[in-house]
């Protein structure tokens, strides 16, 4: 039970996390990167591990949890970025510069999330049904090569298209096929942190 609660609050918060530093995009070993490309790559592993102590259908539920989560989030942002100042408190323009959503940015990004990682679902299910159960690291290694390029495609191009120069929206693709595909290798052994009901 401990586990359950651990990998799917980091998974939570993974998410929430890369939704709001998602908003700045930086340099990354001369590549343009959204920011929360820094912390999201490891969702797809944390969403394997959840998969593995819940199932599929648990991990369904916490993928549209999650999302909906980043979606109120967003919304509150929203919310208390058109709320009047407190005078006497004086203006705190740095709160809306920082937090007030873009609301394509958001919506991009969860539409991507959601699609990416209930792809990884169908895919780490396949796997461990149809393949093997041994190897787990190759369940979470397969799963990831398929859902991390389509993460990163929808993302950039829902996001940016159009909005940044071509040239850079690939830039940012591929940093982040870079960074997630780092994330995934180095992120191969947590899988084995974690027990599914019936023995691996």
């Amino acid at each position: 039970m401990t586990s359950v609660i651990l990998v799917v609050s980091a998974y939570i918060a993974a998410q929430m996390l890369a939704d709001i530093t998602s908003l700045k995009i930086v340099a990354f070993v001369g590549l343009s990167m959204d920011a929360g490309t820094l912390i999201y790559p490891i969702t797809f592993t944390l969403r394997d591990m959840v998969h593995k102590v819940v199932g599929k259908k648990g991990a369904r539920v916490i993928i549209v949890t999650a999302a909906a989560i980043n979606l109120a989030m967003a919304g509150l942002f929203w919310i208390v970025s058109r709320l009047p100042y407190d005078v006497e408190a004086g203006p705190q323009p740095d709160w809306d510069a920082v937090l007030s959503p873009v609301w394509r940015i958001v919506l991009a990004s969860i539409a991507a999330e959601v699609l990416a990682e209930l792809t990884d679902t169908e895919v780490y299910h396949l796997w461990v049904t149809r393949v093997t159960r041994r190897y787990q690291w190759a369940r979470v290694l397969f799963s990831n090569a398929i859902s991390v390029p389509l993460d990163s495609l929808l993302f950039c191009w829902l996001a940016f298209g159009g909005v940044l120069p071509t040239d850079v929206v690939w830039s940012i693709f591929w940093a982040n096929m870079l960074l997630k595909g780092a994330v995934t290798l180095l992120g191969l052994p947590l899988i084995y942190l974690v027990k599914s009901p019936e023995t691996d």
